[in-house]
Order: C-alpha cells, then sequence, then structure tokens
C-alpha cells in the first residue's frame, strides 16, 4: 500500500500537469459537465440587443400592439404545425409499402384536423392569415402546398378557394425582406422569444434579423392594409 501512495501521486501530479498545460496556452478550453473532452468552443444561441420601439402616432403604435397580440396568439400553431410535419416526415421515412403511408398519412390528418379545428374557427381573419405567413415561416412551405401534399390538388384549390372569400390565402409566404409588415411580424417574435414569452423555434426561411432590421431602419414605411 506504501508504494502504491508515491504511484498514485505521481500520476495525479502528471495530470494536474497536462491540464495546466492546456488551461495555459495560448487558446483557452472549456468541458461542459457530463463531457469527457475539452472544447475550444461553445455554440451559443443568436442575441440580439433590441432598439426602442419607436413610432410616429397613436395609430402606428396601436397598429403594431394589435399586430403584436394576434402574431403571440397564433404563433404556438404555426410552431405544433411544423412539429407535426417533421414527425410526419420522419415516420414516413421509416414506412416502406405505399399504402402503409397513405393509411399512416391519413391517420395523421385526423389527428392533426382535430388538434387544429376548433381552435381555428375561434380565430379572426387577420389572424387567420398571419398564421399562414407563420406556416410558410416555419415549414418553408406555404399551407396550400401542405394541404396538396398531404391530401391532393383539388383539396388545396378548395381551402384556398374557401379561405379566399374570406380574404385569406393559403398560398401566402413570409417575406419580411420585402414587406414591412412581415418584418414587424418576425421583430415581435423576437422580442418575444427574449422575453421567454414565446419558446424559440428557428425559421426555416434564409434570412437575418440584424440586417432585416438595419435595411428596415433607414427604408421609408410603406402604408399597408391589415
Amino acid at each position: 500500500m506504501k508504494k502504491l501512495v508515491p504511484i498514485i501521486a505521481l500520476f495525479y501530479g502528471m495530470f494536474l500537469f497536462a491540464q495546466q498545460k492546456e488551461i495555459d496556452s495560448t487558446e483557452y478550453y472549456v468541458r461542459m459537465q457530463g463531457d469527457t473532452t475539452w472544447l475550444g468552443t461553445i455554440a451559443l444561441d443568436d442575441v440580439y440587443i433590441f432598439g426602442k420601439l419607436k413610432f410616429d402616432d397613436k395609430k402606428e403604435r396601436l397598429r403594431y400592439y394589435i399586430l403584436r397580440r394576434k402574431t403571440i396568439k397564433v404563433y404556438p400553431y404555426a410552431k405544433l404545425a411544423a412539429e407535426r410535419l417533421v414527425e410526419l416526415n420522419d415516420s414516413l421515412g421509416k414506412i416502406t409499402k405505399k399504402r402503409h403511408k397513405k393509411k399512416y398519412t391519413k391517420e395523421v390528418q385526423k389527428y392533426i384536423e382535430g388538434e387544429f379545428s376548433a381552435e381555428l374557427k375561434k380565430l379572426t381573419r387577420t389572424e387567420g392569415q398571419i398564421l399562414v405567413k407563420l406556416i410558410h415561416r416555419q415549414t418553408g412551405s406555404t399551407a396550400f402546398d401542405l394541404v396538396k401534399e398531404l391530401r391532393n390538388g383539388w383539396r388545396a384549390f378548395w381551402y384556398n378557394t374557401t379561405a379566399s372569400a374570406f380574404n385569406i390565402s393559403l398560398k401566402e409566404e413570409f417575406i419580411p425582406e420585402e414587406r414591412h409588415e412581415d418584418y414587424l411580424i418576425e421583430d415581435i417574435l423576437q422580442r418575444a422569444f427574449a422575453a421567454n414569452q414565446l419558446k424559440r423555434q428557428k425559421s426555416v426561411l434564409d434570412y437575418d434579423y440584424a440586417e432585416l432590421s438595419n435595411k428596415w431602419k433607414n427604408a421609408p414605411k410603406p402604408t399597408e392594409s391589415n
């Protein structure tokens, strides 16, 4: 036992020296709890510094806060739709037979419709249109294309025609680079994420919020109708 003590001490000293050597080098390393390797970098989420909201008049302020209330209300539905779509695609990828895929897709359709229909019926026209935009933001596909993919072209046409009667287009896309209202929706989401008011889910679309903010900050504000 006495002979083992110096040996253990020697190895322990070598271990401390190795750690010190790594830490004292020009590069710094960290080790996350529960991990066994040293990391030179840590992936962090983007952090935005938000400017104070400024409005030209009370009408513009009211319009923004109404848009914020509606966006925060419908965002969870768009997030859920994206999650269900990912689950569906993952499951279909594991099914080999076409008829089994078709059967499973129909079952998922019924489940999603049952999960959404009751709440969606309560949405106003503008809330419904914001939801359509956010579905495109979260999935990269328009609501029309999703219906067409999960059902068929005629169903998608019918749903779009019905929605059009209420001034809602299922083909509407989310384009914050071109539409100021879409940028405002993105701004509302980013502020809500930062405040933990909404659970963050990244958009699958290719745009940068910081660049959008710089663009619209210096651009003349267009007149848009709700």
